[in-house]
């Protein structure tokens, strides 16, 4: 048996200020710290003794991971960074107040650009370069929907992931929430029309026990204080 340990980074300035944010690198918050703290000390609680961490390239991402690792008191443990696990991008609507976005495109345009899996946000006009991308090859989207995060993010799940957890070890993957909505609506067999039922708050860890075929045995959420 296995164990799949999945956690939405700590609240975030610009989940804060309700801004969407994609693949912008923005800091925690005092609380989304304290967040990753929690998170640590409630696995730590459970006794869970991990593998390997998995998160993004976004910094809130990788700093909620050190710190719950340093809670775990596991900070010697192998952690693989992927651009695969980045949130989805938001394309123009990056940086933009989620409230003003509802008002000028409509409640119905608004939900499905941020919960449904195949509507994609309005395109950058314009494709921007980053090291941290340009050194691998890889372009930045000019936008994604949920469906395309997914398509970009499977590849590492069933390369990296998967085979460690059928070889009986128990993984750590940091990530964001619409990179986990993807993951989850994998796992969970989540029909197309279902998804946009599904939230993934920061900071409260998702756990899955897996048989030795990778079937799930038990589904676990654990909620924040």
């Amino acid at each position: 048996m296995s164990t799949l340990v999945i956690v939405r980074h700590g609240q975030s300035k610009a989940n804060l200020a309700n801004l969407f944010t994609g693949w912008t690198d923005v800091p925690l918050t005092a609380h989304g710290v304290a967040q990753g703290h929690a998170v640590g000390k409630e696995l730590a609680h459970r006794h869970l003794l991990f593998d390997d961490v998995h998160t993004s390239y976004m910094k809130r991402a990788i700093i909620t991971a050190d710190i719950i690792l340093d809670e775990l008191g596991q900070d010697y443990l192998p952690i693989h960074k992927t651009w695969r696990l980045n949130e989805r991008h938001y394309g123009a609507l990056a940086g933009q107040n989620k409230d003003a976005v509802k008002a000028k495109y409509g409640e119905d345009q608004w939900h499905r650009w941020r919960r449904g899996y195949t509507d994609v946000p309005p395109a950058l006009t314009q494709r921007t370069h980053d090291r941290r991308y340009d050194r691998l090859g890889v372009q930045v989207p000019l936008s994604e929907s949920l469906q395309m995060t997914q398509e970009r993010l499977l590849p590492y799940w069933q390369d990296q992931i998967a085979p460690r957890l059928l070889d009986g070890k128990n993984e750590l993957v940091v990530a964001h929430g619409s990179s986990l909505r993807a993951l989850i609506k994998y796992l969970d067999q989540i029909p197309d029309d279902q998804i946009d039922q599904v939230e993934v708050p920061n900071g409260e860890p998702i756990i899955y026990h897996f048989d030795e075929h990778l079937r799930t045995i038990k589904k676990e959420l654990i909620k924040a204080d």
